[in-house]
């Protein structure tokens, strides 16, 4: 049996000379009373130096869950206003996700012009339309898949098959973080539930689990994490030094071993928290007029919760989260109404979504940058995939479509009131400076000064990275 086989078993660690022998040394380090490694080696998430100086040193993620259509928010079409309820030019009939579609259909809500770059805008979205100048949209993003849970993966790995790191775990894994008490990546499900792909959207995949989002929101706190009401705070707290002294011997006899190393963090990470998880997620603190304006005081309860997400959100990025991704809406078999997956009935589904995502993201964009943590802030805009310019056959709904959508970016390092690429006359596919997934991962990683091509982890033979062998970075949304 090898040493490295021989310490799973402990049989180093816990032989009975060197235990009694170090034992003596190890009290001195209960003293101490800290639960912070030394360095990287022995703490996976201690900050780390990107490649070259970052624009941004944190980011917000909004994933709207459902592929919300960007012919009803963000790409304004006239000619599709034009040519409203006529068959979409075709050779043949389009065939798309869930079978024939019907004629072009223009939105049901009036676009108009906002702020001082007047870009053009829905009504659906009127509070986060009137921070137009503040934004960086892309209009021409495309997906390989029309499919939820595998556009989920691909808009939030890179790749449509689990099992792959998310964008937050590889910058965590790059950058670490700059809270100890915290950790680096959390992900914030939306009041009603989680995505398609539940944790996948924030899994570690082949990297170390220390890397993996930790999710709680406003309402679910961290589960397990406050100690049993019959253990006593001195006598937990004995047990998590006495711990630390057994697991740092316990390191110091397998060097290199990133796994443990990651093990004994994530356990020392989970102490920390139970001080400063419950701080952060204490919004009673706030003032009233910060509970106003992200919608706490509304009468729909999921805009209300959401807003309380929104505002956990901006605590967690003021502390020094490194990423945080805050989900907006949940999968539901056979139930569209949690989400943005607007087949049917898109009018009265997105009247009921609209409102619950406007008012709390328009607060936490507005609140932002009154804080002046937009000038290193990385947020983004993001859904799955897009949707036809046409109503379905039969139904009052746009279907899936990966041929052409919109996100957005703002903040820390990108052009704002900047509009880049575009999608044809009918918003169906992107024909103008086309960017795919990777190229927007690339976009990311540049702007926390990270080389794509050089942030890699070898795994099954193979050197892996956020972007597969592809991207480029979009230097032209940068400021």
């Amino acid at each position: 049996m090898s040493v490295r086989d021989s310490s799973l078993f402990g049989l180093q660690l816990l032989d009975r000379r060197r235990f009694l022998a170090n034992l003596a040394g190890g009290l001195g380090g209960i003293a101490l009373g800290s639960l912070v490694a030394a360095d990287s080696t022995s703490n996976p998430l201690a900050p780390r130096s990107p490649h070259f100086p970052p624009r941004a040193k944190r980011v917000l993620q909004i994933f709207c869950s459902g592929a919300v259509s960007q012919l009803d928010t963000w790409d304004y079409k006239p000619e599709l206003i034009k040519r409203h309820g006529q068959p979409m030019p075709s050779a043949e009939k389009v065939i798309t996700f869930q079978g024939e579609q019907g004629n072009l259909s223009k939105s049901p809500w009036e676009f108009r012009p906002r702020g001082q770059s007047g870009k053009m805008t829905s009504d659906l979205l009127p509070k986060l339309g009137e921070c137009a100048d503040d934004l960086c949209f892309i209009h021409s993003l495309t997906s390989k898949t029309n499919t939820h849970g595998p556009g989920e993966m691909f808009l939030n790995t890179g790749f449509t098959l689990e099992g792959f790191p998310s964008v937050g775990s590889w910058v965590s894994y790059a950058l670490g973080t700059e809270n100890a008490d915290l950790p680096a990546y959390v992900a914030i499900p939306d009041p009603r539930g989680v995505p398609q792909q539940g944790p996948a959207n924030w899994a570690n995949g082949f990297l170390p689990a220390v890397y993996q989002g930790t999710a709680f929101n406003a309402d679910k706190p961290i589960s397990h994490l406050q100690r049993p009401k019959e253990i006593g705070e001195t006598s937990d707290r004995a047990a998590k030094d006495f711990l630390r002294v057994l697991n740092d011997e316990h390191l110091k006899h397998n060097p290199g071993d990133t796994d443990l190393a990651a093990r004994i963090a994530s356990y020392e990470l989970a102490a920390k928290m139970q001080l400063s998880a419950p701080e952060a997620s204490d919004l009673s603190g706030e003032s009233t007029a910060t509970k106003r304006l992200y919608g706490l005081d509304d009468p729909n309860p999921i805009l209300a919760g959401f807003g309380r997400n929104c505002l956990l959100a901006r605590r967690l990025l003021e502390r020094g989260v490194r990423f945080v991704t805050l989900f907006n809406g949940a999968f539901a078999m056979g139930e569209g109404a949690l989400n943005w997956d607007g087949h049917r009935q898109i009018k009265s589904d997105y009247d009921r979504h609209g409102p619950i995502l406007d008012t709390p993201a328009a607060a936490l964009m507005k609140d932002l940058k009154a804080r002046g943590l937009l000038d290193d802030t990385l947020v983004l805009w993001t859904t799955e995939f897009g949707r036809m310019p046409t109503f379905q056959k039969g139904a009052n709904g746009r279907d899936h479509n990966p041929k052409g959508f919109t996100a957005w970016m703002a903040g820390a390092g990108v052009k704002r009131g900047f509009s880049f690429g575009a999608t044809d006359e009918f918003g169906h596919k992107a024909v103008e400076n086309v960017v795919d997934v990777h190229d927007f991962h690339a976009t990311v990683l540049h702007l926390l000064g990270l080389d794509h091509e050089k942030l890699t982890f070898y795994n099954n033979g193979a050197q892996r990275r956020l972007t597969d062998v592809h991207g480029k970075v979009i230097r032209e949304v940068l400021a």
